[in-house]
């Protein structure tokens, strides 16, 4: 016999907890944080219902009375990491508080290095996430743009920003996996590279390197992508066009 077809629904829209009996035990609060918790320690993959649960000193099927679907328990954690965000009274720089708000998202994700997995706009309008946008929406207030263009300018500078983390936390995870040295490794790769370059099959990359062969500053990068992020959104005058 087949199911009954489930019904969308919003884990904000529900009641803490579902059924009778006793006072709730937990909030959801306390839920998100030992969700959070074992991701910190564990990585995404270690948070399960049951692992929840075990951390909270509750039985596995309890739990579900309170978060119906893992996918909601996503949710939480989501809005909980959301609520470290500080929500500063605006500057009246529209550009330097954009910066400063990317700024916090990468500390948020470096913190928390499974969050980048999570980061969809699903749950894009949970509580804390709804406060963050009101936010940032009031420090581009001097930003001359209709509002669906500064909601696009910090949809691009959050896709921007999580996948310059992403590279960052994978390059990081695979250097503590490694059986020797991160510099060893370097060490290796870049003289397999400079004998290719070498080569002289590849002359466009070849004089890239010479052009500037010391180490990436990776903060320097990060400032550089948000500079031509926000530049992009500048109000252009009369007469540039599309340049």
């Amino acid at each position: 016999m087949a199911g009954r077809a489930a019904v969308p629904e919003v884990i904000w829209a529900r009641p803490e907890r579902t059924g009778r009996g006793p006072k709730p035990a937990f909030t959801r609060a306390d839920i998100a944080a030992a969700a959070v918790r074992l991701a910190d320690a564990q990585g995404l993959d270690g948070v399960s219902m049951r692992h929840v649960a075990a951390e909270l000193g509750c039985g596995t099927m309890s739990l579900y009375n309170y978060v119906p679907r893992k996918e909601d328990l996503y949710e939480l954690m989501v809005d909980a990491v959301g609520g470290e965000h500080e929500l500063w009274e605006p500057s009246g720089d529209w550009r330097a508080d954009m910066r400063r708000v990317a700024y916090q998202t990468r500390a948020a994700m470096h913190r928390h290095p499974w969050l980048p997995r999570l980061m969809s706009p699903v749950y894009g309008f949970s509580p804390n996430a709804l406060r963050y946008l009101e936010h940032c929406m009031a420090c581009m207030d001097p930003f001359d743009a209709p509002y669906g263009t500064k909601l696009e300018l910090l949809g691009m500078l959050n896709g921007c920003v999580t996948t310059y983390v992403s590279t960052e936390l994978s390059t990081t995870e695979r250097a503590r996996s490694l059986p020797w040295s991160e510099e060893q490794e370097n060490a290796v790769r870049i003289a397999y590279l400079g004998s290719q370059v070498a080569s002289g099959a590849y002359p466009r990359l070849a004089a890239a390197f010479m052009e500037d062969a010391g180490p990436i500053d990776m903060e320097a990068v990060f400032d550089r992508m948000l500079d031509r992020v926000l530049d992009g959104f500048e109000p252009r005058s009369e007469g540039s066009g599309n340049q």
